[in-house]
């Protein structure tokens, strides 16, 4: 089981990079694009079919680091990230490309228009 204490900025960085390189591994780029092809540009659909694979992948990697498996490590994993990428930009940055999977890409300028 992880804690806080053993759970460096270091370990951080490294469980977030091992989970980029599971999910640019040549199956999972598959499967992802796949269900983003099956979602369009829709959030909920984005939900439902992709974020569950990027989820899986993710478990799959942290378990490595000692996370428990399934919804509860998940949750304290991404809570240890949510503290740690606060003091540390690199860890805000590789945090954001693993987002950037199961999120569609948000244009500021269209929806201000589109709210105008």
């Amino acid at each position: 089981m992880a804690s806080l204490t053993q759970f460096t900025s270091e370990t951080a960085k490294a469980a977030l990079t091992d989970i980029l390189a599971a999910l640019n591994s040549p199956d999972n780029v598959q499967k992802i694009t796949e269900a983003k092809e099956n979602s369009g540009n829709e959030m909920l659909k984005m939900m439902q079919f992709v974020f569950p694979i990027v989820t899986q992948i993710q478990m799959d990697v942290i378990k490595n680091y000692g996370f428990p498996e399934g919804r509860e490590g998940t949750v304290q994993f991404a809570q240890f990230i949510r503290t740690l990428e606060r003091d540390d930009p690199e860890i805000a940055q590789l945090h954001g490309q693993v987002r950037a999977y199961f999120l569609p890409p948000v244009t500021i300028s269209s929806s201000t228009e589109a709210s105008l």
